[in-house]
């Protein structure tokens, strides 16, 4: 039996076909979205999670997703980070922001940069939120870093380039809506992470759902190549 994931990872998938469902737009489905972050960040930090981490807007959305809804997703993140992340800082919760953030409008990036510096210097839980991000482009941006300055990089110091240095990598990693890939999503981190995958829609993701994932995480071995008491010498 494992012990409580320290680092949780979430792909939050299904806004928009639980809006469809309901004959409601697209902005509609992202609204309850980011109405369940923070009840199910609250619920990760009572279990015992130092971090959670949501991918609120891929490097891809930004680019294939229609004006209107990015605007929309916009004003979602502008009424987050200036009416929810002080009720965070009040339970000693922080807030970080990973991602390239410099094609974002002037104001929402200004909330963002914000709601990290602002954060609570002794927070015991992390909200970490992945916008404007993508793994590939993550990783190319470390491997540039690290030519720049001359530094001939391994997997340890490797991590120090990339957006999530100091956190730990992602025990486990839920992605919601029934989808069974990483989406580009943490891939350089995710590396032994533990994978769960589930039929529900963010809008219907509650601590319920997010119990029945840690309960299955915890009934798995984390080996890391190791092998068990039970594998047979060859």
């Amino acid at each position: 039996m494992g012990s409580t994931p320290k680092h949780i990872a979430l792909i939050m998938d299904g806004n928009g076909r639980w809006a469809k469902s309901r004959l409601m737009p697209r902005t509609y489905g992202h609204t309850r979205g980011m109405e369940r972050i923070s009840s199910i960040a609250m619920r990760a930090k009572s279990v015992g999670a130092e971090y959670l981490t949501v991918y609120a807007l891929s490097s891809e959305n930004l680019i294939k997703r229609p004006k209107d809804e990015l605007e929309g997703l916009f004003n979602l993140i502008r009424e987050y980070f200036t009416n929810e992340v002080k009720k965070l800082y009040d339970v000693g919760a922080g807030i970080k922001v990973i991602g390239d953030l410099t094609p974002l409008p002037c104001d929402v990036r200004e909330l963002l940069e914000a709601g990290e510096k602002n954060s609570p210097n002794n927070a015991t839980f992390t909200l970490v939120f992945a916008v404007n991000y993508g793994a590939r482009g993550e990783i190319a941006r470390a491997a540039n870093a690290a030519i720049e300055r001359g530094e001939k990089v391994d997997e340890k110091t490797f991590g120090e380039f990339l957006y999530t240095a100091g956190i730990p990598d992602p025990d486990l990693i839920i992605r919601t809506g029934g989808e069974t890939r990483l989406s580009n999503f943490l891939l350089y981190q995710a590396a032994y992470s533990e994978l769960y995958f589930t039929k529900a829609l963010f809008p219907d993701f509650t601590a319920k759902h997010l119990d029945k994932a840690i309960s299955d995480y915890l009934k798995r071995g984390r080996r890391y190549g190791a092998a068990t008491e039970n594998t047979e010498k060859i």
